[in-house]
């Protein structure tokens, strides 16, 4: 059976994550596996009763969840520091998909770089989902934005056998990097001939997605090409409101040139910013 691993440090924000990984084990018959890090880093009789009472907790928690239907669910306390301690642990168990709590935000500085969640996504070997918000049902609108190289392609392939909501529920989303490419042309295109430009490379860039989902058995899919005029984390974002999606997806790495769109640091961007669930999908995952 499958795990699906879920990292909590007992606050509200991973209470949320326990909840979300809940409904994704109990759709997809896998087993839920609740882990704590305690800091060892602390004198002894601290780091002794910490672990006494996360364990408590915990084993409180897996109580509560075995009573689920068709949901088994396992613990441990761990001892180390949380991001050597998440990551060493899901080496160990391969899990199926790491869910964890949206990291913290405050008003007059972004922590999320240098974070737990931050180091843990950017070195992740399987999927990792951040959840934002509070889950009430299984993900109805999932959105996938692709560059359509072939890490992205890698990612949506295993997005597709997560199985996380139907074919139809997805929308593929390409973002037209035209800014850049206006730049480039325009000490050779005049206004008019710059304006047909974008036209083609509209036109081209859905042929590409079409050819993008056909190639991923995600016929059914929306496909949605956009030109972008700003950020294209911005723009990733934008596209979430205005479908109302619930999942945001990215694959954590990607190319990086003319055409860079949101793998990459934009991802990092776009983890930064959601409000919504993101998920994180390393193009090489192991087997």
């Amino acid at each position: 059976m499958e795990t699906i691993l879920v990292a909590t440090d007992f606050s509200d924000r991973s209470d949320l994550a326990v909840a979300r990984a809940a409904l994704i084990a109990a759709k997809s018959r896998a087993q839920l596996h609740l882990i704590h890090v305690v800091d060892d880093d602390q004198k002894p009789r601290i780091v002794e009763g910490e672990t006494a009472i996360s364990k408590q907790i915990l084993q409180e928690e897996i109580a509560r969840l075995n009573q689920i239907d068709g949901l088994q669910c396992t613990c441990d306390v761990l001892l180390g520091d949380p991001f050597e301690g998440i990551c060493g642990f899901a080496d160990t168990i391969n899990p199926r998909l790491l869910v964890i709590g949206a990291h913290r935000r405050r008003v007059l500085r972004d922590v999320f770089v240098g974070t737990t969640a931050q180091r843990t996504i950017r070195r992740a070997r399987w999927p990792v989902l951040m959840v934002n918000a509070p889950p009430s049902q299984t993900y109805r609108n999932v959105l996938m934005a692709t560059d359509l190289s072939e890490n992205s392609r890698r990612a949506a392939a295993h997005l597709a056998k997560l199985n996380l909501a139907p074919p139809e529920d997805h929308t593929l989303l390409h973002i037209i990097d035209a800014p850049a490419r206006r730049l480039i042309m325009s000490d050779v295109l005049a206004e008019d001939q710059m304006t047909r430009y974008l036209a083609e490379l509209q036109i081209e860039a859905e042929q590409d997605l079409k050819d993008f989902a056909e190639s991923l058995s995600f016929d059914d899919c929306n496909r949605v090409a956009r030109q972008s005029s700003g950020a294209t984390s911005a723009a990733v974002l934008q596209s979430a409101g205005d479908f109302d999606v619930d999942l945001i997806v990215v694959a954590s790495q990607g190319r990086v040139g003319l055409s860079k769109t949101f793998l990459g640091s934009v991802a990092e961007e776009v983890l930064r910013r959601a409000a919504r669930d993101v998920l994180a999908i390393p193009p090489d995952l192991p087997h």
